[in-house]
């Protein structure tokens, strides 16, 4: 149901409008067009944020515990919020409401890194952090090599979700 407005459609309108067909077709991305697109801005949000997080908890302690989960709470909240942003862009183009696409980018978070995350916050990212910050000189420099350790192994079982859930879902 439209308003006098073409523009202003009701909730109740927009929940039962058909799918879209008017956005552009493109083809899907593959491979590592696919993890730059999708990773690499909350990536890059994810280190600022841990690296801000990190070093302002230094002007309180130099405890390498303290620094190092503060850091990781930065970084999980840079990282997922633009990596949310991305996936909810992505699913617009083909989602027919608004809450569909909500509701597809959240499935498609827990299932892209569901199992890897739960590691890597509750184990593998916590220990390489505080090691980093325990091991290095320079708390900026710890947390650096930290980030760059877990992030391997990260991603080495995340794109193991990510191609068994392309297999079912199509992702992009």
């Amino acid at each position: 149901m439209t308003t006098g407005n073409p523009f202003v459609t009701t909730p109740a309108a927009e929940a039962l409008a058909p799918p879209r067909t008017d956005a552009p077709i493109r083809p899907a991305r593959r491979g590592l067009v696919f993890w730059i697109v999708r990773y690499l801005p909350a990536e890059i949000a994810g280190t600022a944020a841990m690296i801000m997080a990190g070093l302002v908890v230094t002007t309180w302690t130099d405890a390498p515990a303290a620094i190092g989960l503060a850091a990781l709470l930065g970084g999980m909240v840079g990282f997922y919020v633009v990596l949310a942003v991305t996936i909810y862009a992505e699913q617009t183009e083909s989602a027919p409401t608004f809450g569909s696409a909500v509701t597809r980018t959240g499935l498609l978070l827990l299932a892209v890194v569901g199992t890897a995350e739960l590691l890597d916050v509750l184990l593998i990212r916590p220990i390489a952090l505080i090691a980093g910050v325990w091991l290095a000189p320079d708390p900026l420099w710890g947390l650096l090599a930290g980030k760059l350790v877990a992030d391997v192994i990260f991603y080495s079982l995340a794109a193991g979700a990510v191609t068994a859930t392309q297999r079912r879902i199509p992702l992009a």
